[in-house]
């Protein structure tokens, strides 16, 4: 638990030390990071199933597959990849000045 606390003040103390440009900076990379992960996951189901989210789902192919474990927890990974898309794609429009 001691560690926990030391290394909680150092990363304090170092982004207390930090620019605005450069807290700006390390949150964009951190963004892009993640949203690259979100499409990454996207592409991957788009490829795997033949089609995009929309059709997966007007396809019903959780219900034709007999709610199967991997489908149905592919659907949950899918879905949140694509709402995290959207939340980080708003997050890096705060990020650069718009609305």
């Amino acid at each position: 638990m001691k560690r926990g606390v030391a290394m909680q003040t150092v990363l304090k103390k170092q982004i207390e030390e930090m620019t605005d440009d450069e807290l700006k900076e390390l949150l964009r990379r951190d963004y892009m990071r993640r949203l690259t992960r979100y499409r990454m996951t996207n592409d991957f189901f788009r490829k795997k199933y033949g089609m995009d989210f929309e059709g997966f789902q007007k396809k019903n192919v959780v219900e034709k597959q007999g709610y199967a474990f991997e489908v149905e927890s592919d659907a949950q990974e899918w879905e949140l990849a694509l709402d995290g898309i959207v939340t980080v794609e708003k997050k890096l429009k705060e990020l650069s000045g718009g609305n």
